[in-house]
């Protein structure tokens, strides 16, 4: 099967490609620009895939406050996907965000629970879903959050950059979400498309939520990166906890992310590992396995 990928320089587009089984044709600008149209068209007709992915995104959260046109472009760009994927009667993904919730809500938000997007980034992620569903009612559209991977730049990666270099860092404690790794995640769409395939029209369509399994804040992330960077040896830093207030950011941030992923095991049997496992394979990935003690 060949599955084109929109999106070739993120963390996912790279999971994807390193998944096995299939043929992953992933693209990205100039070659494919979500924000124009005609790249969308001329490079599906190239690439001929059995499924499309649209792992591409405008994901500079705090830069969007100010740009929010560009952003709008690109996230709500994943429409003209959809519609050649209509066009061409081929099973559809759309990976959107948590950010399109406002993250006041005391437990984990279910699929059809009301948005309300805080900033620019969650806006144009919902305008995305809205545009992906307008252009192809029978598309799935999969949200996730807090994605880290052994490659690109996320969370996990800058937690052990500043490892090297500081003696203290501060984290903020007040935010809660689910880490998500990008290779689980990735196994999951693969997952969910050979169901697609096989099972046509009769398979499961629609919005559905895809994180790490458990959930914890930006600080207990960071204490089981630096306890797993400690077990294989390197130099770990002091963590302090810190509150938002502490850490102002252009963009408001969802003080609670965590999101309900039981239809996503209802309607495919996939549940993601646990994040602290996720962590953990992740470090090995990069670094090796813990030391011996």
């Amino acid at each position: 099967m060949r599955i084109l990928v929109a999106g070739r320089s993120g963390q996912l587009a790279e999971a994807l490609l390193e998944t096995s089984g299939h043929e992953i044709v992933a693209l990205g600008r100039p070659d494919l620009d979500l924000a124009r149209p005609g790249t969308v068209a001329a490079a599906i007709d190239a690439a001929r895939p059995d499924v499309i992915v649209n792992a591409a995104a405008y994901t500079a959260v705090d830069k969007a406050e100010t740009d929010e046109a560009a952003a709008t472009a690109v996230n709500a760009g994943a429409g003209h996907l959809a519609a050649a994927a209509s066009r061409l009667g081929l099973p559809f993904i759309h990976v959107s965000t948590d950010y399109v919730f406002d993250g006041q809500a005391s437990r984990p938000y279910r699929e059809d629970d009301p948005v309300a997007p805080l900033g620019a980034y969650g806006r144009s992620k919902r305008a995305g879903e809205v545009a992906v569903l307008e252009a192809m009612p029978h598309a799935a559209i999969v949200r996730t959050a807090w994605v880290f991977h052994h490659g690109g730049a996320n969370f996990l990666r800058t937690m052990l950059r500043l490892a090297e270099t500081r003696d203290e860092v501060g984290v903020v404690a007040d935010q809660r979400g689910a880490p998500t790794y990008a290779a689980d995640l990735a196994a999951a769409l693969i997952a969910m498309i050979e169901r697609m395939t096989a099972d046509g029209a009769a398979a499961p369509r629609g919005l559905f939520h895809a994180t790490g399994s458990g959930e914890t804040t930006w600080h207990g992330f960071a204490a089981a990166i630096f306890a797993g960077a400690a077990r294989r040896g390197l130099k770990v830093p002091a963590l302090k906890a810190i509150t938002t207030a502490d850490y102002p950011t252009p963009a408001r941030r969802p003080a609670y992310s965590v999101l309900d992923c039981a239809r996503l095991e209802a309607d495919f049997g996939l549940r993601l590992p646990h994040w602290q496992d996720a962590v953990e394979r992740c470090l090995t990935r990069l670094i090796g396995p813990p030391h011996e003690s």
